[in-house]
């Protein structure tokens, strides 16, 4: 993801039900310590040595660089996974080009729940591997473990498809793992060099004319400590949503990782997610205010292994959003 954004102004607003019935003006909606309209409703069973697991099993192929023998191998698990727990798994296959001019080979992996219904969540994450980790002082020509950029987001998606193939909700949802996120140049002007899986998924979606109420992007969501601030773009497509997202972490009791803070819009996935495909989508990503990036010290560096993940990150992230699922199916949100 790049840092740096041009904000773009964009009139999305959707509206929600808590358990106490429908939120209003006066119900501090803006406001993400209030916990009332995000009343936990349902037991939830995330599992969080799972989806750390799953983040283990992704830096053991080695950094999933675009045409590399671990993002082959990455790729061809990813489906498997997917293919025992969803009800139809698309592969999107597609030749992306560098902004180097490099022919990347890439995979959007998606796992559809319930393609039936009209009522629908997107839930995204990249899984590839930054080419090169170009902000490490030692070695910033080779590429990192990719454990908390590329690895966390798709840990917990893969654990939240395992436990929506037990709980069964008839809410539909999509996962999608984006390719060749991580490969674009640092320079601001080019920002479209980012993101290249979501900008070919959003101009060809998996079903024709697809559609979603919402949508969540899980970024570095794995970091010991990690703070996730309210990402103004997110705030732009669906500041409703987003708040209801963080009512939910606050009455889950992880209102120490879902600040009420607001942080700089920023290139990624949920940008063309939300501007091409029409599907308002927020971003939970990492927020350090002490870095020139806005991002933790690991990023884009050998830091970013194995031992940069927390597993109370991942439950606090993954608890939120399977709650935010489980509330979603049982009309406590919308």
């Amino acid at each position: 993801m790049n840092p740096f954004i041009k904000l773009i102004p964009v009139l999305l607003v959707m509206t929600m039900i808590s358990c106490k019935g429908p939120v209003k003006d006066s119900d501090n909606q803006d406001d993400p310590t209030d916990t009332a309209s995000a009343k936990i409703c349902i037991p939830n069973n995330f599992d969080s040595d799972s989806s750390y697991s799953y983040v283990q099993k992704q830096v053991d192929f080695g950094p999933r660089v675009p045409n590399s023998e671990a993002h082959r191998k990455c790729s061809a698990w990813l489906e498997s996974m997917l293919k025992k727990w969803s009800d139809t798994v698309y592969v999107q296959s597609f030749v992306a080009k560098s902004y180097k001019g490099e022919a990347w080979q890439a995979k959007n992996i998606i796992g559809v729940f319930n393609p039936e219904s009209k009522n629908r969540l997107l839930l995204c994450a990249h899984w590839d591997t930054r080419p090169q980790a170009d902000q490490d002082k030692k070695d910033p020509t080779t590429p990192s473990d990719g454990a908390n950029d590329g690895g966390s987001g798709v840990g917990v998606l893969l654990e939240i498809a395992r436990q929506l193939h037990i709980e069964k909700p008839a809410l539909g949802i999509d996962i999608i793992f984006f390719d060749v996120e991580d490969g674009g140049a640092n320079e601001s002007e080019l920002e479209n060099t980012w993101c290249l899986g979501s900008q070919y998924w959003s101009k060809n979606t998996h079903v024709k004319d697809y559609r979603a109420k919402n949508g969540i992007l899980l970024d570095m969501v794995g970091s010991r400590n990690a703070l996730f601030a309210r990402e103004q773009m997110s705030v732009r497509f669906d500041n409703h949503f987003l708040v209801q997202v963080w009512q939910t972490a606050t009455s889950l009791g992880f209102g120490n990782f879902f600040i009420g803070l607001d942080k700089s819009g920023i290139t990624d996935d949920h940008v063309y997610v939300s501007f091409e495909a029409k599907v308002p989508t927020i971003d939970i990503i990492d927020y350090n205010p002490n870095t020139q990036s806005g991002f933790g010290t690991y990023w884009h560096t050998h830091d970013d292994n194995m031992s940069n993940i927390d597993k109370n990150t991942l439950y606090a992230v993954g608890k939120t959003v399977f709650q935010v699922i489980l509330n979603t199916d049982a009309g406590v949100l919308y």
